[in-house]
């Protein structure tokens, strides 16, 4: 009885439910369609097979072309190589010259643009600018007018003061 129990205990395998799968024996032929080419199919294969193969003939003779001219051209290349090294190297140089002052142009337009247009969004259109502006000096203005008044009525205070202290 213990070692039924024992037995009882112990965990059980897992058990596996194995379904049967369909075997699919057509192989290649589930690919093949069931009936041949329409003659759309065939009409188009007999056109596009002669220009294919024109169209692979000129790639050939293009091919050879390149390989025999590379052939003739390879001795003038290692001959004039002391001429042609350095003036490839200076078209180069000015080429890059070139591109690098127009990204270098474009660069600074664009940043220009940039600060321009950082500008206006942060201080608003021209017109409104100048009714600003005209609103802040018409304000200093009176300010200053006042404050040059009080000065006046200060100084003026003051010379009464001393005209009637020096008069005893």
């Amino acid at each position: 009885m213990a070692d039924r129990d024992r037995e009882r205990d112990r965990p059980q395998p897992h058990q596996l439910q194995v379904h049967p799968q369909q075997r699919y024996d057509a192989g290649v032929k589930a690919l093949m369609p069931k009936r041949g080419p329409s003659a759309s199919q065939v009409i188009a294969v007999i056109t596009l097979l002669p220009v294919g193969g024109t169209l692979l003939l000129l790639a050939g003779l293009t091919f050879a072309g390149s390989v025999i001219g590379l052939l003739v051209t390879t001795p003038l290349f290692v001959l004039f190589s002391p001429v042609l090294v350095p003036a490839a190297i200076t078209i180069g140089l000015a080429v890059t010259g070139f591109f690098a002052s127009g990204a270098f142009g474009l660069t600074g337009l664009t940043s220009f643009s940039w600060v321009l247009n950082s500008f206006r969004e942060t201080t608003g259109s021209v017109p409104e600018m100048a009714d600003q502006a005209k609103r802040k000096m018409a304000d200093m203005a009176g300010f200053m007018g006042q404050k040059t008044k009080e000065v006046g009525q200060e100084i003026q205070t003051k010379a009464h003061e001393v005209g009637k202290t020096g008069s005893r």
